[in-house]
């Protein structure tokens, strides 16, 4: 097995889609994926769609904190906090061009949304997946994102990539992980199995705190990926092992064949 580590690393969820991630000292891992990552997101209700990070990207100016119970949506300048009600009303909405399965509920969030966008939105709750690109597990390393940083010319906060798990690898070359996919990744007792490598968009252009748009790392990301033809760095990952992952546990690949 490989070593590797994700201490010192926030376990990262976020639990309204194209939010600001919220980090955690453990995430537990269910067969769906991550508990309480995007079990929310904000619906234009003139078309049932999901809003999208990067054709809004001040929604990374807020935060949502939700304990299976509450949901606290901090926006600037106001905090709304509730328990969310059901009202019975399902809605079919395209999410990046697939069909996904919300319920809408009742609630502040609405309007404190709609005042901070500028736009009418509505809040729906959204099953495990639901709103989910790729899988439900994504996975960055340090090695990568230092190499990244180093085509920058700047610190890349590895919350730009929007990643479950942030590892450190141990000084091993840049985007080694990409020879993980197909194989097993053991996070403390946890177990996902690796099943792709992730595409990014500009979003990773933006201020993981803010939304404003300041270095160019997806030209970055570009620049180095040329030989492959591709904008990917990371991993994605579906959960085969559920069970609770903190900050600190071990992290090992499981070796081929």
């Amino acid at each position: 097995m490989t070593g590797l580590s994700h201490a010192g690393h926030q376990d990262r969820v976020h639990p309204l889609k194209g939010g600001r991630h919220v980090d955690h000292e453990s995430v537990t891992l269910s067969a769906e994926g991550p508990v309480g990552d995007r079990a929310f997101c904000l619906l234009d209700p003139a078309v049932d769609r999901c809003l999208r990070t990067v054709e809004h990207p001040t929604l990374l100016a807020t935060r949502a904190l939700w304990d299976g119970t509450v949901l606290r949506a901090e926006l600037p300048g106001r905090t709304v906090v509730g328990e969310p009600v059901a009202t019975g009303d399902v809605r079919e909405v395209d999410y990046w061009g697939r069909t996904a399965t919300v319920e809408l509920v009742h609630g502040p969030w609405a309007a404190a949304y709609s005042a901070h966008l500028g736009r009418e939105v509505v809040l729906g709750r959204a099953a495990p997946g639901q709103v989910v690109f790729g899988a439900s597990v994504t996975i960055v390393t340090d090695g990568s994102l230092a190499r990244l940083a180093r085509e920058v010319g700047a610190p890349v906060d590895g919350a730009r990539l929007r990643a479950t798990f942030q590892l450190d690898d141990a000084g091993a070359r840049p985007f080694a992980e990409d020879e993980w996919v197909g194989r097993r990744l053991r996070l403390g007792a946890a177990e996902v199995e690796v099943t792709g490598l992730v595409g990014r968009c500009a979003v990773i252009d933006l201020d993981p705190a803010s939304g404003v748009r300041d270095l160019p790392v997806l030209k970055a990301l570009a620049a180095l990926r040329a030989e492959t033809g591709g904008v990917d760095l990371g991993l994605y990952a579906e959960v085969v092992a559920p069970a609770l992952v903190r900050t600190g546990d071990p992290a090992s690949v499981a070796p081929l064949g």
